[in-house]
């Protein structure tokens, strides 16, 4: 998904940067990686599980962060829908969420996004 969501990005003529292996459970390899997403236009979070990653990225940055859940996952994931009602519950401000593994519309709004 988050593939797609790169691909899609670059053949729409942006510039866009990956970040992989950067989720809750390894906040610290996130929090590394703050220079670039305080650089970033827009964030695409792409995470399954709880979808708390979306959450934790709008906390951070003052960017629109597009959420995309996966169907991803394991134990409780119910194919996505746990991560994408996460995802919609979200506190922070600025954050904005797709179907499930619709990497391909975040990056159709995040390239629109990024020609205002």
């Amino acid at each position: 998904v988050a593939s797609e969501a790169l691909v899609t990005l670059r053949m729409l003529g942006n510039d866009a940067e990956h970040l992989y292996d950067v989720g809750v459970a390894g906040i610290h390899r996130l929090l590394a990686r703050r220079e670039t997403l305080f650089a970033a236009r827009v964030v695409i979070v792409v995470a399954g599980m709880e979808g708390a990653l979306p959450s934790v990225v709008g906390g951070l940055v003052d960017r629109p962060v597009i959420a995309v859940p996966t169907s991803v996952g394991y134990g409780a994931s119910f194919g996505g829908i746990a991560a994408l009602l996460g995802m919609l519950n979200s506190c922070a401000a600025g954050v904005t969420v797709v179907n499930i593994d619709n990497g391909f519309g975040a990056a159709v709004a995040a390239s629109m996004i990024n020609r205002e």
